[in-house]
């Protein structure tokens, strides 16, 4: 078998005793596929289905369980998998570690199937599709955006990447590009994008569910400049800070922040305006955050079915829990870092505080599952899959059956030593009743105005602007308190620290995949201390090795540094 590019060969590859020259009359090829303008539209949509799928699995994990947020711990035995995820908090992982390949090959094929569909629609006279050369274009912008939406997280993640654009009659893949070389191929293919995207606002785009506009690729370019310190060793604060206030004065089209806290992640967040990309779905098709890889499995045993009234897929597991703030004794942990349902509590007026509750009709209150999980009138509470009552805590330990006012006399907390018991969970998109129609509706939100918000901020309090700064931070904030809240950051920003900023990052996207580049960027992620985490002994571990399993199927690869 020929080497070809390693994620072509892992996913798409087979081999056989075929005659390769016999004439086929019965197989779809390249050159005979597109034949109608719907056949046009199905490639060009191929590989956004694909970029829905990698928000979960190994990429979700990559960019949480290093974090300072989330844990995987050893449940009494559940969830050790041989260490893997205890390696991950530790920032001990190598390269024979699953997601090390899998994160490679899964954005890889993304990539090869944006760029197929892009030599195909390139390939095309657009007026035998009834297409015209205007859709033709727009077709190739969305393409050229979704690729550098893969290379961006590949670059993020690993650093020293191939650049691919071509894959038809390709046998082999590239060499690595230097950090700048693949910094400016993503830069470019953005801004060359841009022209040709559609606008929100534009003819059709009411319609435009999981499409790429002109504000979700400058989006993208503004995520590229906030790390391009990380990146490259380059200062583009300024760069950045020009496309959101562009993005924000609606240069790009209206959007705005809701009102409501959990409106851009309700059933029917496709329509808000804080929406600017999001991946389309529902019950009955695509919903990838609302799997095992992302939220199902964030919750404990048999929650859905008896605490949430959604009984359709039958019971959760406990994978993905926030880490402690507190420990045995239910005293706070004295380091900064970490400690997620904590700096909620610092503002206590939060509506996100409340104890998660669907209240029938498509609607809930709270962000957050913790203490006694009562269901069926009051009468019955949650119990593990060992038989002692749950009763959830911010701690990590073996409570087992002890009372909330109780301290157990086993006082040991760490990754290799939870219970059923130990961390409280998120649930940010709403699990609703198997009654209610918009159950599990709510799209993917990849992209909400809130970020451009943020990393405006950011780039205000990086000049010294810190009025600005919180002022931005709180026209998102206010949201979360009543009128008039001491919780908001007084106008003059004094409040607003460096520690803090991370902080409200943290409240505001928690759970959405990005943690571990932002403390990065903090420059907190190899010298910060959190639960069960001591600062590593250098940085080789801010970009993540190259799998083995890639390495063998591509020879022309060379490991990162460090590993």
């Amino acid at each position: 078998m020929k080497k070809i590019l390693s994620y072509i060969l892992l996913t798409s590859v087979l081999s056989s005793c075929t005659n390769l020259d016999e004439t086929l009359y019965d197989r779809i090829t390249s050159e005979n596929f597109l034949q109608t303008k719907e056949d046009v539209y199905r490639t060009f949509l191929r590989t956004f289905e694909h970029g829905y799928w990698t928000v979960q699995g190994d990429q979700f994990i990559m960019q949480e369980l290093p974090a300072d947020q989330f844990m995987t711990p050893n449940r009494e035995g559940d969830w050790y998998d041989g260490g893997q995820y205890i390696r991950a908090h530790q920032h001990t992982w190598t390269s024979q570690d699953g997601y090390t390949s899998g994160a490679w090959n899964n954005l890889y094929t993304g990539v090869a199937l944006a760029t197929n569909s892009l030599q195909d629609i390139e390939a095309i006279d657009p007026a035998k599709f009834n297409l015209t050369v205007a859709e033709q274009k727009q077709f190739i912008a969305e393409l050229r955006t979704m690729r550098a939406w893969y290379y961006l997280r590949l670059f993020d993640f690993y650093r020293n990447i191939e650049i691919i654009t071509r894959v038809k009659g390709e046998t082999q893949g590239t060499t690595q590009s230097t950090p700048q070389e693949t910094f400016r191929f993503i830069e470019t293919e953005l801004k060359e994008a841009l022209p040709d995207l559609a606008m929100k606002g534009d003819a059709g785009t009411e319609l435009f569910q999981g499409r790429w506009t002109k504000a979700g690729a400058m989006t993208l370019l503004a995520r590229l400049y906030l790390n391009a310190k990380v990146y490259i060793n380059e200062d583009h604060f300024a760069d950045c800070a020009t496309i959101c206030r562009d993005i924000v004065d609606g240069k790009y089209g209206n959007y705005t922040i809701e009102n409501r806290w959990d409106a851009p992640f309700d059933w029917n967040n496709d329509q808000s305006p804080e929406t600017v990309f999001a991946f389309p779905g529902t019950f009955g098709r695509s919903h990838w955050q609302y799997e095992g890889g992302m939220y199902w499995w964030m919750m404990p045993y048999n929650a859905p079915q008896n605490y949430l009234g959604f009984t359709d897929w039958g019971g959760s597991n406990p994978r993905f829990a926030l880490q402690p703030g507190r420990n045995v004794d239910n005293v706070e942990y004295p380091f900064t870092l970490g400690k997620p349902f904590v700096k909620f509590q610092k503002y206590s007026d939060d509506v996100r505080l409340k104890k998660y509750r669907n209240l029938g009709n498509n609607s809930r209150e709270g962000m957050f599952l913790y203490g006694y999980l009562t269901y069926n009138n009051n009468r019955d509470t949650l119990a593990s899959t060992r038989g002692y009552k749950l009763y959830i805590r911010d701690q990590v330990g073996w409570f087992k059956n002890t009372p909330p006012n109780q301290v157990p006399a086993d006082k040991e907390s760490n990754m290799n030593h939870a219970d059923q018991n130990s961390g409280v969970y998120m649930l940010k998109y709403p699990f609703y009743r198997t009654e209610d129609e918009h159950k599990i509706e709510a799209d993917y939100a990849e992209i909400r105005l809130a970020e451009v918000y943020y990393t405006l901020a950011e780039c205000e309090f990086r000049a010294g602007n810190k009025a600005k700064a919180a002022d931005l931070l709180n026209r998102v904030r206010k949201r979360y308190y009543p009128a008039g809240s001491p919780s908001l950051y007084p106008a003059d920003g004094s409040t607003l620290t460096e520690q803090e900023l991370l902080d409200e990052w943290g409240r505001e996207f928690l759970g959405e995949g990005r943690r571990r580049t932002d403390l990065i960027r903090f420059n907190q992620f190899n010298t910060g201390t959190w639960w069960d985490k001591q600062p590593d002994a250098d940085s080789h571990t801010s970009i993540f090795p190259i799998g083995f399993n890639v390495l063998n199927v591509s020879p022309q690869l060379k490991q990162n540094p460090g590993y």
